[in-house]
């Protein structure tokens, strides 16, 4: 009964086509433990196709109809065979990974392309791929996200697979608890017996001495036997001060993938996602507005789009471009070093058009002078404080309601015509860093 529920809530949401060949037919409910949800795949391809291109939805339908979290598996033929004769005892993924960090829901942008191939090339192929991978970048960049992500994906892929994820603090609490308790060897069969081993926040482990030496031989086991390592830290190997010199040496050996700040496509794609997954009802001038003023990581970004909901909620009103301006008012004044005029918006969006000021302000009406005029009129709005009349009359006295409706032009624009959104994405960034 839940499976039907969940295929009616996740056929709303696709085309027939695509909920026939990759729902409908490829899968089939197999059994309900506890809070996890078995699934059989129909065939090896159907398996290796829906995994992760659909886990998430799958995930999010069964919440919606059971009214509780339900962890998925996803079992291929001869796994959902043995599942049922009872032959092999199916492992419920690692209670520390977050569910929401999965790879259908990490926004992949231009600074973290390359980190996200290299973490769903190792999870599709453990210790075949890339061993041990090494994701370094700035805090709140999304390195526990892919972490998350690829336990998730093996774990899903292969639900029998022994996997640890912890932070290097947890790792260190736990050695010196063992210590202390005559466990060592419990620790070390905790840790060397894993398919799969993902440490956060590696850096922390240097400069501590036992730490280093206990880890240093885990790694040697592991690697060793053919399991997957995954190391992320806020630096290179490099640049990790009194990290001893033979796991420098280690974490070099494997790949080495960074994670930069995301561009102002991906912040955008970034607080879509989120908008969409908290269900808050938000215009595409609002995302505009924070995915320009907040650039520095994700976490923050996110957290600016929670702090706009529950401003909004609170104060019972709906979410608007001077709501957020006011919600958020501390937020984009730590962001923007600079105000910035109707004048700074008219003669940029001159230079970035090649049309005169003289063009802009007057009369004519002919494309080449229209979209630029109303780019003038959205960007005021959207970075100045400047009221709907003034920017009317800056614009040789053209009144509100042509103020409005050239704001929403460029606003639909954005959503169809990729040069009107990359202008829009080009011109805020000139005008709130320079």
């Amino acid at each position: 009964m839940i499976w039907q529920k969940a295929c009616q809530v996740m056929h709303a949401s696709m085309s027939d086509v695509t909920y026939s060949t990759w729902i409908e037919r490829a899968l089939k409910p197999l059994d309900l433990s506890g809070n996890q949800y078995f699934v059989k795949a129909e065939t090896d391809f159907y398996h290796q196709f829906v995994v992760p291109r659909y886990s998430s939805l799958i995930s999010n339908a069964l919440k919606e109809v059971s009214g509780r979290e339900l962890q998925l598996s996803i079992l291929t033929p001869k796994q959902a065979t043995d599942y049922q004769n009872g032959a092999v005892a199916i492992k419920k993924p690692a209670p520390q990974l977050n569910n929401r960090y999965t790879f259908e829901s990490f926004v992949v942008g231009s600074g973290n392309r390359f980190a996200h191939a290299a973490s769903l090339a190792v999870a599709e192929a453990p210790a075949d791929a890339y061993n041990p991978l090494f994701i370094y970048g700035g805090v709140g960049l999304g390195k526990t996200h892919l972490m998350h992500a690829i336990g998730h994906y093996i774990l899903t892929q292969r639900p029998e697979a022994r996997l640890e994820y912890v932070t290097s603090e947890t790792f260190t609490i736990e050695l010196v608890t063992a210590i202390q308790t005559n466990r060592n060897v419990q620790f070390r069969e905790k840790y060397r017996n894993v398919d799969v081993l993902l440490i956060d926040d590696i850096q922390f482990i240097a400069g501590r001495d036992s730490t280093q030496e206990e880890f240093f031989h885990t790694f040697n086991a592991l690697f060793n036997a053919g399991k997957q390592i995954v190391l992320s830290s806020d630096r290179p190997p490099k640049e990790i001060a009194h990290l001893e010199e033979r796991l420098r040496s280690r974490f070099l050996s494997g790949l080495i993938a960074d994670i930069q700040r995301p561009d102002m496509d991906a912040r955008c794609a970034i607080l879509r996602t989120k908008a969409r997954e908290e269900n808050i009802a938000v215009g595409e001038d609002v995302i505009q507005m924070i995915a320009s003023n907040v650039d520095s990581n994700i976490r923050e970004l996110e957290g600016s789009l929670t702090r706009l909901s529950a401003y909004s909620n609170l104060s019972g009103r709906d979410i608007s471009l001077e709501l957020a301006q006011e919600a958020l008012k501390e937020i984009i004044s730590e962001h923007q070093p600079r105000s910035v005029s109707t004048q700074d918006v008219l003669q940029a969006v001159s230079n970035y058009y090649a049309v005169s000021v003289e063009d802009l302000i007057g009369p004519r009406r002919s494309r080449n002078i229209t979209v630029p005029r109303q780019m003038i009129m959205y960007l005021s709005r959207l970075l100045t404080d400047t009221s709907l009349p003034r920017i009317g009359e800056m614009l040789g006295g053209r009144d509100h309601t042509t103020i409005l409706h050239g704001c929403a032009k460029i606003e639909s624009l954005i959503q169809t015509a990729p040069p009107i959104k990359a202008a829009v994405a080009d011109l805020s960034k000139q005008l709130l860093r320079n």
